[in-house]
């Protein structure tokens, strides 16, 4: 038997003590969930922007009594206008329900004297304006009921047209949203998950093992969060990122265990031994895959903002429970079964994987055809599928990333159906920049003076819309300046305004008095305030994942060859997917397929997070297959004929967690969101490469160029310590009387002669 690693050991303990391991992995996922319910989970407060919307935002927060602010709609339709009887009586009965509410500390009427420019232009159009007390929470729940009798008066008066637009209403409206479309993808992700894995093993019971540790390491880490949320506040994405990393995780890693004990069973060996054959081979690779994984996702740590962050511990987090899970409760679990693992059997579905195994051995056909022809002409395979990789990759390198504006939210909304209208009625007016000015008095003529001109230069350029408005904090020391620029907030038209003020406008005007500090915020800075931060981090971040991943895999199979071998396989399947993105989302050549309107433009924050999590995942795949290579190599194979065994060997796992991962990627890709419909193309595209052009063709063909230098590691190396893989796995007897002896056979024996 292979010589006892912690893996192994935990895997022993497991089997024999499997009423103790299924208990405790129970009691720890039911406890975890009980704490999260207690603590609950602490959304960040305040503003974790960066750059100088952040420190404008920080000012806003610090001087002004927190609030949102709302506004209503209201439009005569046909001949209708702002003078119109019916116009003026809807605005009487909105402004009485708004003032009656003790949430709301301030009330704009249009028909007031200042206030014309809430009135449009053309005079069809006036705007309510009203704000809320309190943080978003409070602000949330008080414009619930003000929406509602909103919309009540408007069905009162149905000569003209009334809707609700602003910060707590959009956010009430788009959490919903959001949180239907994260509900649908979830309830459609486990079914698909298991019809995906009944057909991959023929057995209801085989199935639901890799889908009951994703789902209760999802759980326990969700659950964890809570108290965890209390020291790092947690975005809310941050439990559709555990459920995303989760299940692949925890699928992954049982499909490992649970495909390597059958496959020591078919070639012989006792349930016992088959079980410590898989704990102390498949559990060391699910371990040293689980710890590059956490590697790589420890870089969202360095990305300089407090989303990535939560996402990096809850990735990591989950990634944890998911290992910890497969060296414990699994072989605790597939040992409490036995041969009941294979009951409820899909009969059609389980004579025709045994005959396929009978011909062509745990591969099936197809991996066979492939890997057949990769391995006789590897220079040409290896030459073809990297040119298609860095073909797909090409459009990346014209790559614009920007935060996704208005533009890219649902329009099925009746929100955004309002904000819409608001824009064509008053340009930019949602959507203003902001120059805060900061001084010990702001009210101070040499100071209003440039205020003053501040508002004549902006206009000047020609990217700004009147009317400019000026907000003077209680305690005089600060302004804020709502300046209605062009552009939806994060396209091309608003960065060039955002210039022009940041450039030319502020420095010329309120910038150039001493004492007096003055900074932009608004939609457009801090989108490229966020864009300029994530450009700026990608090399840390890039260079620390890849700096531990090599380490991790020189330790792992003592091979310099190996690491940097799989770093450039990585590097090439993530900028396929980088190009197919650019391709799809910023070129706009799938918009018809999959409902959306190019901002051109991919999300700021996308490339980064893509990265480190299908770096970490490809890992999971490669980790496996070269731990079988290694596995038949210490026991006697050539380099060529271990990569053909080892490959066929997990052909069948490898293939079926990536159905299942690209499966459950490209639900996301129907949301509603275009965030979040390139991040589920982004990963499904680059998870099938992963483990078809890559694995399938890539890895073999280079590996069987290299031959032996595959295992190469220069003499200043060799104090390294020695984590290699375990000793051979000794081959057992043919049973001539075994249906499966052919099967035990092909298990010995080179896969590829």
């Amino acid at each position: 038997m292979p010589r006892e690693t912690f893996a192994a050991r935990a895997g022993r303990w497991s089997a024999r003590h499997r009423r103790k391991a299924i208990l405790g992995w129970l009691a720890f996922v039911v406890l975890a969930v009980a704490a999260g319910s207690l603590t609950g989970t602490k959304q960040p407060d305040g503003f974790g922007g960066t750059g100088g919307s952040a420190k404008a935002d920080r000012l806003i927060d610090d001087h002004t009594p927190k609030g949102a602010t709302e506004s209503v709609l209201v439009q005569g339709r046909g001949p209708a206008s702002s003078r119109s009887p019916e116009v003026r009586a809807t605005v009487g009965d909105v402004i009485a329900r708004v003032r009656r509410d003790p949430a709301v500390r301030k009330v704009d009427s249009p028909f007031a004297p200042g206030n014309q420019g809430q009135i449009s232009k053309d005079g069809r159009s006036v705007v309510v304006s009203f704000e809320l007390r309190g943080d978003d929470a409070a602000t949330e729940t008080a414009v619930k009921p003000l929406t509602a009798d909103i919309a009540a008066i408007g069905a009162q008066h149905p000569e003209v047209r009334v809707g609700q637009f602003g910060g707590a209403s959009a956010s009430v409206a788009l959490s919903k949203a959001f949180s239907d479309d994260f509900k649908k993808a979830e309830k459609l992700s486990i079914p698909i998950t298991l019809l995906i894995l009944v057909i991959a093993f023929g057995a209801l019971v085989a199935a639901g093992v890799p889908l009951l540790l994703g789902l209760t390491a999802v759980a326990a880490t969700l659950g964890l969060i809570g108290p965890i949320s209390q020291l790092v506040p947690m975005d809310e994405t941050i439990s559709s990122v555990v459920l995303l990393v989760g299940m692949a995780v925890g699928v992954d890693y049982t499909l490992f265990y649970l495909r390597r004990e059958r496959e020591e069973r078919r070639a012989g060996r006792s349930p016992e031994d088959a079980l410590a054959v898989a704990s102390a081979t498949s559990g060391r690779a699910v371990m040293v895959s689980g710890l590059t994984v956490i590697a790589a996702m420890a870089g969202m740590l360095l990305a300089g903002d407090r989303t990535f962050t939560a996402l990096g511990i809850g990735s990591m987090l989950v990634v944890a429970v998911a290992v910890a899970g497969s060296v414990t409760v699994v072989p605790a679990v597939l040992a409490a079964l036995g041969d009941k693992v294979d009951r409820g059997r899909i009969p059609f579905l389980g004579k025709a994987m045994q005959r396929r195994r009978a011909i062509n051995g745990e591969g099936g056909r197809l991996w066979t055809f492939v890997l057949d022809r990769v391995l006789r002409r590897p220079l040409v395979s290896a030459v073809a599928a990297a040119a298609l990789l860095i073909a797909l990759a090409v459009p990346a390198f014209s790559m614009h990333t920007a935060n996704s504006g208005t533009s890219d939210l649902p329009r099925n909304l009746e929100v955004m159906h309002v904000y819409d209208r608001m824009q064509a009625a008053f340009p930019g007016g949602q959507i203003p920049a902001v120059v805060v000015v900061h001084a010990k008095d702001v009210t101070a003529p040499a100071v209003r003076r440039q205020i003053d001109r501040l508002e004549t230069q902006a206009l000047a350029t020609g990217k700004a819309e009147g009317p400019i408005t000026v907000d003077v904090s209680r305690d005089k020391s600060i302004a804020q300046v709502e300046i209605p620029i062009q552009g939806d907030g994060a396209d091309a038209a608003s960065l060039a305004a955002l210039a022009d003020l940041r450039g030319k406008v502020v420095p010329a005007t309120v910038g150039g008095v001493a004492g007096v500090e003055a900074f932009v915020t608004g939609d457009a800075a801090q989108s490229k305030d966020f864009t300029d931060l994530m450009k700026s981090r990608a090399p840390l971040v890039f260079a620390f994942v890849l700096t531990l991943a090599f380490v991790l895999l020189l330790l792992t199979f003592r091979s310099i060859v190996i690491p940097i071998k799989a770093i450039v396989l990585n590097l090439l399947s993530v900028g396929a997917s980088y190009g197919v993105l650019v391709w799809v989302f910023q070129q706009g050549h799938g918009e018809g397929l999959l409902g959306f309107r190019s901002n051109g433009a991919i999300t700021a924050w996308l490339p980064m997070f893509l990265f480190v999590i299908l770096f970490g995942l490809s890992m999971d795949y490669h980790v496996f297959i070269l731990s079988r290579v290694r596995e038949a190599f210490d026991r006697g194979m050539s380099t060529h004929d271990a990569v053909a065994h080892g490959i066929r060997q997990t052909a069948a796992t490898v293939t079926s967690a990536a159905i299942v991962m690209v499966a459950v990627f490209g639900i996301f890709a129907t949301l509603s969101s275009i965030e979040f419909k390139q991040m589920g193309i982004g990963l499904a595209v680059a998870i099938l490469l992963d483990a078809t052009i890559v694995r399938a063709v890539l890895l073999p063909a280079t590996m069987s160029l290299l031959g032996d230098r595959n295992w190469y590691l220069p003499r200043w190396l060799e104090w390294l310590p020695d984590l290699r893989h375990e000793a051979a796995v000794p081959a057992l007897p043919a049973d001539p009387d075994d249906d499966d002896a052919g099967d035990a056979e092909r298990v010995r024996e080179p896969a590829y002669a």
